[in-house]
């Protein structure tokens, strides 16, 4: 399961660089969003996995993250094609924040997995790294998606789904206090964990 999200999440990675340079900017989000749609909606296994304890990752923090892409993806990209944000460029910087983190995640899980604790350092470096520069960039990509679908919802839906992704923009930075301090957290553990590693390497 690891390396297939892997996998798919370099295939959102590889359309947002390639597409742009082949095909242009207009029509990226056309060409890029039904595959980033469809790779995004499979991580409800996620919320299922932590809610069953088939992983350690809290289930509240979990289930936050993905609404909050469900509310992107479902409720904009699908719901409103025509939106000024598909076409922003913070469409290009959210793929890329989101794309990245997911192929360090995945893999780092996979080969978490595959070595019995022992992953790649590189890995988890990177795993509890990148996100003090992915997850911000992520989130105010996230943030200036829903302010500027704004008009479109009021339009093509009802003022009311407006409202409520200018309300959504409220939540995002407690949220995201929330997500990164947890990983802070890890990142503290980690990091400590692998200086220690290092001495006992370098006396024995």
């Amino acid at each position: 399961y690891n390396l297939l999200s892997g996998s798919l999440w370099a295939l959102v990675l590889f359309n947002i660089v390639v597409v742009p340079i082949v095909f242009g900017d207009e029509i990226l989000f056309p060409m890029t969003s039904n595959v980033l749609i469809g790779v995004q909606t499979l991580a409800i296994i996620e919320v299922y996995n932590s809610a069953v304890g088939n992983v350690k990752s809290p289930v509240f923090t979990t289930a936050m993250q993905v609404a909050s892409r469900y509310l992107i993806v479902w409720g904009i990209f699908y719901a409103l094609p025509e939106a000024p944000s598909n076409y922003h460029w913070c469409y290009k910087s959210l793929n890329f924040a989101w794309a990245i983190t997911e192929v360090i995640r995945y893999y780092y899980y996979a080969q978490n997995t595959l070595t019995s604790g022992n992953p790649p350092k590189i890995l988890t470096l990177l795993r509890y790294n990148a996100f003090i520069v992915l997850y911000p960039i992520g989130v105010a990509s996230e943030m200036l998606t829903c302010y500027l679908a704004a008009d479109e919802a009021a339009l093509m839906v009802g003022r009311w789904y407006a409202v409520l992704l200018r309300g959504i923009l409220f939540v995002y930075p407690p949220g995201l206090f929330v997500l990164y301090t947890h990983m802070l957290k890890q990142r503290k553990k980690v990091m400590k964990s692998l200086r220690e590693d290092a001495t006992k390497e370098k006396y024995n």
